[in-house]
């Protein structure tokens, strides 16, 4: 029997063990220059006994950036700033992806510099409010991005997973879930568009399957991972037809799984016959976020590897308050009780209330 604690060959890249950190945004960064620090070094060095680390939300543009000190894979600098955190991870053995995040529509003008706004597949401004440095502000209407803007955010992408291979990165995450852009394009509330990049589900995929296209040219396949949450609800995405939402991940993953990428990364819904259909699908490595609402994450989510439901199990919040995670499952315990109001952007799913303002995880 397969247990969480084997090793797993992820596309040629050998892991230690099936338990991977979840990506969780942290807000951490330099804020003049969306820098990595060394705390961040230090934080995901003590971490590094995951099999897996993914890293919190790194913007690959300058309008991509939607939250306060969240980091960024655009610039010299940044990539310099990583190789600190990169070089710490390996030299603990670990292994480190960077997730590609471009928070589209959910951004505010105030976080983004030389009169930009807020760029979405369509101008639908998102319900609710954004913390900015001057405090809570609404979501205002995003520019709907052209094809020259939809060419250069896919462009982005690729631009930001060089830079990350250049940083020291394992390999890069594409954040298609949780509401922010790809996640966007994929919705039919977010994404009116009648041209190719919208209306059928076909069309809706496009943009993710084109940006992992890019990403994976850029950097190899098997450099390359891909986050879904279907039916997800967070962020105001409204999913609500199952036979769409089966129709439009179905098309995305089966696209997807042509370019040979190293994992699937599923932030399940409560829908477990989805989850079923979408792990016989995909042909490599397929990472499981279990939906565990209204608990997060817990030491019985390793039974999901032993059962096949996935080959890696990402755990979020349990590994902020026990940062030797792997070691306290194998021995089963003692824990820190994770406690879900002093982290933002955790192994949650958008279910429940959860903290508007970007806390500060130790």
């Amino acid at each position: 029997m397969t247990t969480a604690f084997d090793p797993i060959d992820l596309s040629g890249k050998a892991l230690a063990n099936r338990i991977a950190m979840a990506p969780m945004t942290r807000s951490r960064a330099d804020a003049a220059a969306a820098t990595a620090t060394d705390l961040m070094a230090t934080y995901y060095a003590q971490r590094a006994s995951a099999g897996l680390i993914i890293t919190e939300g790194i913007q690959p543009s300058v309008v991509g950036q939607g939250y306060t000190n969240t980091p960024g894979l655009h610039s010299t600098a940044q990539v310099d700033a990583w190789r600190k955190v990169t070089d710490a991870v390996h030299a603990q053995g670990g292994t480190i992806f960077a997730q590609l995040m471009h928070t589209g529509r959910l951004s505010h003008p105030s976080l983004l510099p030389d009169g930009l706004i807020p760029v979405g597949p369509s101008p639908v401004a998102a319900a609710g409010q954004v913390f900015t440095y001057q405090g809570l502000q609404d979501h205002v209407t995003p520019k709907e991005l052209d094809q020259d803007d939809i060419a250069r955010t896919i462009a982005d992408y690729a631009d930001a997973a060089r830079n990350a291979i250049a940083a020291g990165f394992d390999g890069v995450e594409i954040h298609g879930a949780n509401g922010y852009l790809i996640h966007q394009f994929l919705a039919p509330n977010t994404n009116l568009r009648t041209d190719s990049w919208g209306g059928g589900a076909a069309d809706r995929a496009r943009f993710g399957i084109e940006v992992a296209t890019a990403v994976a040219e850029a950097i190899g396949g098997h450099r390359t991972g891909f986050r879904i949450s279907p039916g997800n609800p967070y962020n105001d995405i409204a999913e609500t037809d199952p036979a769409d939402v089966l129709e439009t991940y179905t098309t995305l993953t089966a696209a997807l799984a042509r370019l040979d990428l190293a994992y699937l990364h599923l932030l399940e819904s409560p829908d477990r016959d989805l989850t079923n259909r979408l792990r016989k699908d995909w042909p490599t490595t397929f990472i499981l976020n279990p939906f565990t609402h209204p608990e997060t994450t817990g030491p019985d989510a390793l039974t999901h590897i032993e059962d096949g439901t996935a080959d890696i199990i990402a755990f979020g919040a349990l590994f902020l308050a026990n940062p030797d995670l792997p070691a306290r499952l194998a021995a089963g315990g003692p824990y820190n009780t994770p406690d879900p109001a002093t982290f933002y952007g955790g192994d949650h799913h958008g279910y429940t209330d959860y903290p508007t303002l970007p806390t500060r995880n130790a």
